[in-house]
């Protein structure tokens, strides 16, 4: 179906219920985007129980986002095929299994293997909210309609840092992912009694299984490379690799993290290759590029994936700051952070209105013109010695760029797309934020641990430590995601470092500051890349504007 063809028509029964379903689809949404972000203020909690490193911190966050994005666009291509809402109950149930897997875990291993399933869950269940909302809306309808689906992404994102404090603090951390099972039973129940069932009229014959293994495993190794290139060596091998029967020992050449990049990209590029062949020869494909060639839906999604690799790469790193640096509990960083849903929630309340005024396209460039604003004011005033209100009242003005922005990214990116593509065109850009939010965790991380290696010894060279005991902490500092820091605080001057202990955490305390200075910035970057290709979306959207055929 081209786009200037009539829309299908919606049953009655939908329309009816078309405001209670989008209730139910805001709720399972908000449910998947909550667990991308709750996890960031309980990490220092999970790290210190479950004795993890940096590495194994970020695998807790991006190991969600790495599932997610590589199932999404099958995930999509499947909805169409068997009914959303179906997928969207198998998605829950699955995710309710991942989420009791997590709560269980008592170490690393086990709980990054429930946050994969809680992803295989997440993964049907978003791109059925969002297909099924273009699909049952119409008109003006939709335009609010994806509104509301843009301010639940925003506000559920930055609310979850809030809910991961409170429940940490109140509780134990488990039940950041316990809390699930109520809201996901509620969810399915609600789902056959208002959701409509939708499918798209799919002609091409075929599942794409090649496609799926491509972009799966394309997007695995990406992230496995980058989150590993540091404790595996990014060029020279640091430690052995050892996976099934098969060890990568420090005697090779050259570390496995620049092979499995220069993979990644092979695979991507294969998949891209594979999905054009497929659409070639009328087979279905996971990836429909005849899409990219509507340049809202272009640019949108390369805005749409720089975002959340700022974004969530903001989320993963101020909470090891808050906490170990700031000596501030759980609940207390949770609150600092919840200044990011108060700015989200106000202004993507308003982003409607204001887009009825200028444009969604250019409310999405003056929401990110304050997210870039706001990080580089973060980034100048994170200091040991900052006062938490200070940084919650910058982040607000973060809080209200991600509400405009988010609450429009997503009508504005899709706004062009037929609604028999629907499922296609939710799915891929699910997806790219998906893939950006694994990226943010990887590439902030790493930036993270590469400025501790230098920013840390730098802070404790004044201390007259010997060399040694300066790469031990280095190390540690590194390796324990900053909770050896919390530890030398506790210790006091009882500690293996005797009366130089509280002078040294105050030098660790410099060190990590000016490294998570330096990874903000770096997310900065990349939400300044998207603010590039957001403006390429306000012109596009004006071409399409001028060129649209006027009334007689």
């Amino acid at each position: 179906m081209s786009a200037d063809e009539p829309e299908p028509a919606v049953d009655q029964r939908a329309h009816a219920n078309r405001w209670a379903a989008l209730v139910v689809l805001s709720v399972a949404l908000s449910m998947v985007v909550i667990d991308g972000t709750i996890v960031a203020v309980a990490l220092p909690d999970i790290v210190a129980d479950l004795d993890l490193g940096l590495s194994d911190a970020q695998w807790v966050s991006a190991s969600y986002a790495v599932v997610l994005a590589g199932l999404l666009l099958s995930a999509g291509r499947l909805g169409d095929r068997l009914g959303r809402r179906r997928l969207l109950v198998i998605g829950v149930v699955a995710f309710l299994v991942g989420s009791l897997l997590s709560a269980a875990a008592d170490d690393g291993g086990t709980l990054i293997g429930g946050r994969l399933v809680q992803g295989l869950g997440a993964a049907a269940i978003l791109p059925s909210t969002l297909s099924t909302v273009n699909a049952t809306f119409r008109g003006t309808d939709r335009a609010a309609a994806f509104g509301v689906w843009g301010a639940v992404i925003s506000g559920a994102a930055a609310i979850g840092p809030l809910a991961g404090g409170w429940l940490t603090t109140s509780f134990t951390w488990p039940w950041i992912f316990l809390v699930n099972l109520p809201i996901g039973v509620g969810v399915v129940v609600c789902a056959y009694l208002w959701v409509p069932e939708t499918r798209a009229h799919v002609t091409a014959p075929g599942l794409d299984v090649d496609g799926l293994l491509l972009s799966g495993l394309g997007f695995g190794a990406l992230v496995f490379g980058l989150i590993e290139g540091q404790s595996l060596g990014w060029w020279a091998p640091k430690t052995d690799l050892t996976v099934g029967g098969f060890t990568w020992s420090t005697s090779a050449p050259v570390s496995p993290v620049p092979v499995l990049l220069a993979l990644a990209v092979v695979l991507l590029v294969t998949f891209v290759l594979w999905e054009r062949h497929r659409a070639r020869i009328g087979r279905s494909a996971l990836l429909d590029l005849d899409l990219f060639r509507i340049p809202t839906f272009r640019w949108g999604n390369v805005a749409a994936t720089a975002v959340a690799v700022g974004e969530f790469g903001i989320i993963f790193v101020l909470p090891l700051f808050l906490v170990n640096v700031l000596a501030l509990s759980t609940m207390g960083a949770g609150l600092v952070l919840a200044a990011m849903a108060i700015g989200a929630f106000v202004s993507g309340a308003s982003a409607r209105h204001l887009a009825a005024r200028v444009g969604a396209p250019l409310v999405v460039v003056i929401g990110l013109v304050l997210e870039v604003v706001g990080v580089v004011a973060v980034a100048l005033v994170v200091t040991p010695s900052v006062s938490p209100w200070l940084l919650a009242g910058v982040l607000v003005v973060y809080g209200v760029g991600l509400g405009l922005a988010s609450a429009q990214l997503t009508s504005t990116t899709l706004a062009q797309v037929p609604p028999a593509q629907s499922g296609q065109g939710s799915a891929t850009q699910s997806t790219v934020r998906q893939v950006g939010s694994a990226l943010g965790t990887a590439l902030v991380g790493s930036a993270l641990a590469v400025l501790i290696a230098s920013t840390v010894p730098t802070a404790l060279s004044g201390q007259g430590l010997p060399d040694d005991q300066v790469t031990r902490l280095t190390d540690a500092t590194s390796g324990s995601a900053g909770n050896v820091i919390t530890g030398l605080r506790a210790q006091g001057t009882s500690g293996e470092l005797g009366d130089q202990g509280p002078a040294v955490v105050d030098a660790l305390s410099t060190g990590f500051a000016d490294a998570t200075r330096g990874s903000l910035l770096v997310a900065g970057v990349f939400l300044l890349l998207g603010l590039v290709a957001a403006t390429a979306v306000v012109r596009a959207s004006r071409r399409l504007d001028a060129d649209a055929p006027r009334e007689p």
